[in-house]
């Protein structure tokens, strides 16, 4: 693997996909529940404790967030979905900064779609995926909260989740623990093969 996932700092934040500017490095994209543990998830990928900040209060994440790893990488932090107190002006706001930003002409390498892995994916996660599959856009579903279930409940739960959002066969499932550091350096290899690196 030759990206250094040591060698990893905030680059910017925006609140709409108006500033946003060109990509220029691989992009990365990372979308997913407000409550799935993506910044964790970000955290332990980049070997820090809090470069993506971890919130006690989930849908905390209100701007598209870009991290760049080893200067080869972009990793996008997109808002987290589906969290029902935010008002209706931020869940446009949420819509616009999604839509605009997969609307770019931009160097996606690969998004990656956050389901917890307890749970049976939400009708939310289902239209992600629909969303990601109708924009033909390559993607992999990375599970989370591997450690809380058996290696046996872990398999059961990756077989319902693949059936519920009508996966192609093709597409990769990655199963994560950030708590136990499960994966993760799977994750980084993928993370780097995708981007071509």
């Amino acid at each position: 693997m030759s990206v250094n996932f040591h060698n990893s700092e905030f680059a910017a934040a925006y609140g709409t996909s108006k500033q946003i500017p060109g990509g220029v490095l691989p992009e990365i994209a990372v979308c997913g529940r407000s409550n799935v543990g993506k910044s964790s998830l970000l955290n332990k990928l980049m070997y820090r404790k809090n470069l993506a900040k971890v919130s006690s209060k989930p849908g905390k994440t209100a701007t598209v967030n870009f991290y760049q790893i080893d200067k080869k990488i972009h990793l996008v932090d997109l808002p987290g979905y589906g969290y029902a107190a935010k008002a209706k002006s931020e869940k446009e706001r949420w819509s616009e900064l999604i839509d605009g930003y997969f609307d770019q002409d931009r160097p996606f390498a690969m998004v990656l779609s956050l389901v917890d892995i307890r749970h049976e994916a939400t009708k939310l996660d289902i239209a992600m995926m629909s969303y990601l599959l109708s924009r033909e856009l390559p993607f992999a579903v990375v599970l989370t909260k591997a450690d809380k279930l058996s290696r046996n409940q872990q398999n059961k739960m990756e077989s319902v989740i693949r059936k519920q959002l009508q996966l192609p066969k093709e597409v990769q499932i990655l199963k994560t623990s950030s708590e136990k550091n499960d994966g993760i350096e799977d994750l980084r290899r993928f993370i780097s093969e995708a981007s071509g690196k």
